[in-house]
């Protein structure tokens, strides 16, 4: 027996199956981007000396909060580097790196008991670029800065990821150090995460400036991320912009209260 087609029937028949074939792969591959998350951590981790334990470094203890979370990315505050608080032959930056895997970045924001003290980056990612800012610092207050790398996500996303802690003694100087970072990426072309200790509160000056520009993970009130055993006030937070380069999937603040005097801040952003 001998079948035979009507080839004008089965032209749109063809043309039909292969619209549905193409459309179904279009869906795929958008809801694949779609389902691209970043990890993103913020902890000051008061130089890996647990407030139960004074004069003790429990490095360890701090890597496995971090890798608890499987991050890709983490801003670290109050880092000590061959200083003869933490050890002179302690890079604590580097030993981080080494414990979870990540690469890092540092550099000072001051010179501390022979070594360096400030801001670290852990990255899953390659890192690209580096940038580092010191910012201005009233008189007899401690100096602070910014650093950051930049990096390229999958689906060819480049983003500069950043790390600041600001000044706690001061409002007028911390109001002043956040003005001074926004300024910092104000023309920046591709998008830009801020994480850390801003010493600062909702509401605050200096968080009235960085909410101008950026947007932040937690909206309006934010869970409280110091002190550790009964957290009171959020200053730990995670920025982004422009605020339509990641959507907010997740935010929460880590009660783990033995490594460091504060909690750390965890989000999970789509783009």
């Amino acid at each position: 027996m001998r079948i035979s087609f009507n080839n004008s029937a089965f032209l749109p028949l063809c043309i039909c199956l292969g619209t549905i074939v193409m459309a179904s792969f279009f869906s795929i591959r958008v809801v694949a981007q779609q389902e691209r998350n970043l990890k993103v951590m913020a902890y000051n981790i008061h130089h890996a000396n647990p407030p139960s334990k004074p004069n003790f470094i429990d490095l360890e203890a701090i890597a496995k909060v971090i890798m608890a979370s499987d991050p890709d990315l983490v801003a670290l505050q109050e880092v000590d580097v061959n200083s003869r608080r933490s050890g002179i032959d302690l890079n604590q930056a580097k030993e981080l790196g080494r414990l979870t895997g990540l690469n890092y970045y540092f550099k000072q924001s001051i010179p501390f008991q022979g070594g360096g003290y400030g801001n670290a980056i852990l990255s899953k990612f390659p890192i690209e670029d580096s940038f580092f800012l010191q910012l201005s610092a009233e008189v007899g207050t401690e100096p602070r800065a910014i650093l950051g790398i930049q990096i390229t996500l999958p689906g060819n996303k480049k983003i500069k990821f950043a790390s600041t802690h600001l000044d706690f003694s001061s409002a007028t100087n911390s109001a002043q150090q956040a003005k001074e970072v926004t300024a910092y990426f104000e023309k920046e072309g591709i998008p830009v995460i801020i994480a850390g200790d801003f010493n600062a509160v909702i509401g605050s000056e200096a968080i009235n400036s960085i909410d101008k520009t950026f947007a932040r993970t937690c909206a309006g009130e934010c869970p409280p991320t110091i002190p550790v055993d009964k957290p009171t006030k959020a200053i730990d937070f995670i920025f982004f912009k422009p605020q339509n380069a990641f959507t907010v999937n997740h935010h929460e603040v880590i009660p783990e209260t033995y490594a460091s005097d504060h909690l750390p801040v965890f989000a999970i952003l789509a783009y």
